[in-house]
């Protein structure tokens, strides 16, 4: 079973409705028991870095979510949910993160532009094939997906970062390391190339 984490943030319905189109056995829950016997976990996020954290503390859901992680079952951030993996974003400074990955989420740098980052932009990607990682499978190289951020995760370690996209600078675009990926894009919102991404998460074991 995949478990959605309803944590009280937005955009919940349409990662669902996404899901839900590939596999069945998808349920959108703040259910304690759902989500630590789920086989698949999907942390989406969407407001501010703090925000997010809070409600997740709130509802008692940060060590559920780290020891899944720890039980190496399958997990995907989307966009907030990318950051939230992080120890920290400027966006809240006096708020730690999940800490799963070193870094920190940074306001993005690009003086001539529109902040946010809003709408499609084409994906690099890159190391996939280095970290065993099929979330691209059969996607081109420079796909677009659909983005709606303001800050981007800065990791210690490059090497997690297996796709990129360009905004002012280079920005993370997705991440993944050993059972744990995430998307900085919205894949639910990103058409036949974000359900053929989540297809391919679908697929990990």
């Amino acid at each position: 079973m995949t478990a959605i984490i309803d944590y009280g943030v937005g955009n919940l319905f349409s990662v669902e409705k996404a899901f839900s189109a590939m596999d069945e056995n998808v349920v959108l829950t703040s259910d304690l028991n759902e989500i630590e016997n789920a086989d698949k976990l999907i942390l989406p996020g969407v407001g501010a870095f703090g925000d997010c954290m809070k409600n997740l503390e709130e509802r008692k859901f940060i060590p559920l979510i780290l020891n899944h992680i720890e039980k190496n079952k399958p997990l995907l951030g989307i966009c907030v949910g990318l950051q939230l993996l992080f120890e920290g974003s400027e966006e809240s400074p006096n708020v730690k993160g999940l800490g799963v990955f070193k870094g920190t989420v940074k306001k993005i740098n690009a003086p001539n532009l529109k902040i946010p980052h809003m709408g499609w932009n084409s994906v690099s990607i890159r190391n996939s094939e280095l970290k065993n990682c099929n979330l691209f499978e059969g996607l081109k190289k420079d796909s677009y997906f659909y983005f709606v951020h303001s800050y981007h995760a800065v990791p210690e370690d490059e090497n997690i970062i297996i796709a990129t996209t360009q905004y002012g600078e280079k920005l993370t675009a997705a991440i993944a390391n050993k059972n744990v990926y995430a998307t900085q894009f919205h894949p639910e919102k990103s058409g036949d190339v974000g359900l053929e991404l989540l297809k391919n998460f679908s697929k990990i074991h």
